[in-house]
Parts: structure tokens; C-alpha cells; sequence
């Protein structure tokens, strides 16, 4: 008999292997089972069969990818209320700004995401908004 609880999976899509690795290896070391994609498409296919708790996402992977993955996730019904961390090297604030002038399909605004981290990430808040989305008490900070 296993005592121990289920890890919850996060699903981490960047383009960026070092990236990948990185957020693996925080993420892992604080109890999650972490699974990556090196791109949108990828990342949808294993977010649609491994129904992760929560999904990071680099917003501003190649021919906007991230955005489209983000876009078909929240159109998407078993997916649309996973939890989203969005990530990028571009600052929040011009960001949304950006997406908010974007055309849309159907006229439907960008949705927020449940969190936005700038790079570079510094890994006492990723873990906090990980703990704060997934309500797990694993690896929290001080």
C-alpha cells in the first residue's frame, strides 16, 4: 500500500531547452511530476492526454505559439480551466497591451492568464504561484 500522494503534473511548453530543464528540475525537486514540450503543438497533444494541474507556457515562443496554445487551451472544454502561468521576456504590462489590440477570433478578448512571470524567473515565485494555483503545499517558500 502507497501512503504517499499522487505528485501533480505540470506541463512546462517553452521553446527553450535550458528553460525546460530549468523549470523541470525546480519543479521536480519541490514534489511535481513535471512533463515538457518544445513547442505549442506539442504541448497540447501531452496537455490533452496527461490532464495536467497546471501548464507554463513561454508566451513568446516562435510564429506566436505560445499565444495559440494558450488561445486553443482556453477554447478547449477539457482544458480551459487548467491553470495557466504565462511567461516572457516581455514585460506584463506591454503584453497585455499588445494582445489587447491583436485581432481576435470571433471578436473574444485575451483571455488573462492565471499568472504572468517575467524572464528571467526567479524560483521563490514560481513556486509560490505554482502552490497558489494548484493549492499544493509542497515546497513553498518561507
Amino acid at each position: 500500500m502507497n501512503d504517499q500522494p499522487e505528485r501533480k503534473i505540470i506541463l512546462v511548453v517553452d521553446d527553450e531547452l535550458d528553460m525546460r530543464i530549468f523549470l523541470c528540475n525546480i519543479l521536480g525537486t519541490c514534489g511535481f511530476e513535471t512533463i515538457d514540450a518544445g513547442s505549442g503543438a506539442e504541448g497540447m497533444q501531452k496537455a490533452k492526454n496527461l490532464q495536467p494541474a497546471l501548464i507554463i507556457i513561454d508566451a513568446t515562443m516562435p510564429r506566436e505559439d505560445g499565444v495559440r496554445m494558450y488561445r486553443e487551451l482556453r477554447s478547449d472544454q477539457a482544458l480551459k480551466n487548467v491553470p495557466v502561468i504565462m511567461m516572457s521576456a516581455i514585460d506584463k504590462k506591454t503584453f497585455m497591451f499588445y494582445h489587447k489590440f491583436q485581432n481576435t477570433p470571433d471578436g473574444i478578448e485575451f483571455p488573462k492568464p492565471g499568472a504572468y512571470l517575467e524572464k528571467p524567473l526567479e524560483a521563490e515565485e514560481l513556486i509560490g504561484l505554482v502552490h497558489r494555483l494548484t493549492s499544493s503545499d509542497d515546497c513553498l517558500p518561507p
